[in-house]
């Protein structure tokens, strides 16, 4: 067998063309560790320093398993919604296992249980458990909702609507997520078998974000809670599947049920810095 390059990534990232897999393949380089970025699209790949791209799809198998050849550790970032998502991450997830890999951190979601509320999530748990019985190392970070898109939330006429009640969210920025994938990707031997619930520092209604969000833009940003007849009925013009329509309504009815409320001090502990608040990304801008 050649001998191996000293200066051959032993990191992968996946999704590095998306803002969170990007962000943390820019700290990987950051901090001199030669990366290799796994994208479906090569050409719009960052070119970073110490950085190595290759084209994967999840879907596929033989690509991944090649791209994934002398890799130790990967950063999984969750696939783009789809029918297929679970399926394809398993297929990713088997070729990861038999390039050789040895430690998958995965971007899963806050609460993700068989049985939630929120659809999506459910995918999460389910590749969560297929990368527990895949014979890797593992750390899962739970993130809750992106607090990076809850500026975007309202609709032209200022209204963010939903069938969310009173209930509270903890969203956590993308930057602190990147922040703790990076100190368990430097060390993942520290966070081997670790599941990490990572919030922000506060909890808030949609109401009170809409309040927030009216304070630091000027406009009048409203909270509409919608009945759940309402929610299909407003959504139903975007021309959606219903899988799709599904997973968009049941992050409202997750939010109803408390299961994005809650406060965990992981970006705290894994970082050693406070998370970003909502007010604190507002007035970042």
């Amino acid at each position: 067998m050649a001998n191996r390059s000293p200066s051959a990534p032993t990191v992968a990232v996946t999704g590095a063309t998306g803002r969170l897999g990007g962000k943390v393949a820019r700290l990987i380089s950051e901090a001199h560790v030669p990366v290799r970025l796994l994208v479906r699209r090569p050409d719009a790949a960052p070119t970073l320093p110490r950085g190595e791209i290759a084209g994967v799809s999840y879907g596929d198998e033989a690509t991944c398993r090649q791209a994934l050849n002398g890799i130790e550790t990967v950063f999984m970032v969750s696939a783009r919604e789809s029918a297929d998502r679970v399926a394809d991450h398993r297929t990713f997830v088997d070729a990861a296992a038999a390039a050789g890999v040895r430690h998958v951190v995965y971007t899963s979601f806050y609460g993700a249980t068989a049985d939630a509320v929120f659809t999506f999530a459910r995918e999460h748990w389910a590749t969560e458990e297929h990368i527990r019985s895949s014979g890797m190392r593992w750390t899962f970070l739970r993130d809750n909702l992106y607090l990076d898109l809850v500026p975007l939330i309202p609709g032209p006429d200022d209204a963010i609507r939903g069938p969310a009640g009173t209930g509270r969210i903890s969203a956590v920025a993308q930057d602190d997520i990147a922040d703790v994938a990076l100190a368990v990707l430097l060390q993942p031997g520290h966070h081997a078998g670790a599941t990490y619930d990572l919030t922000g520092p506060e909890e808030f209604s949609l109401a009170e974000a809409a309040a927030q969000l009216s304070e630091a833009t000027g406009r009048h940003v409203v909270y509409v809670d919608e009945t759940l007849e309402e929610a299909y009925a407003s959504r139903a013009g975007y021309g959606a599947p219903e899988w799709e329509l599904d997973g968009w309504i049941t992050t409202y009815l997750a939010i109803a049920a408390g299961e994005l409320a809650g406060l965990s001090d992981a970006v705290e502990r894994v970082t050693g810095h406070q998370p970003l608040a909502l007010r604190d990304l507002l007035v970042r801008g």
